[in-house]
């Protein structure tokens, strides 16, 4: 069975037991996907990445919010960051 995997890196579960900060390392800052099996079982992923994720998914979250306020028929008012 074929797997996609989501991660230029690669290491074992077993690699990863031995040394996590050398498999975090080699993924040069981006995820590192864990293999069991040769198969793909979970992504190891920086903190920096993952902060980034979380923002990126924030960001999405209240661009849909937003989105769905605009279509409410009110009309948006204008403010700027320092009024807020």
């Amino acid at each position: 069975m074929t797997h996609v995997i989501l991660a230029e890196t690669t290491a074992s579960v077993s690699e990863l037991k031995k040394n996590p900060m050398a498999t975090v390392a080699a993924g040069e800052g981006f995820p590192v996907a864990i293999l069991n099996r040769n198969e793909p079982t979970f992504y190891c992923v920086p903190a920096k990445a993952y902060e980034a994720l979380m923002d990126k998914l924030d960001d999405v979250e209240l661009n849909a919010l937003a989105d769905i306020r605009m279509r409410d028929g009110r009309t948006p008012v204008r403010v700027t960051l320092d009024e807020l």
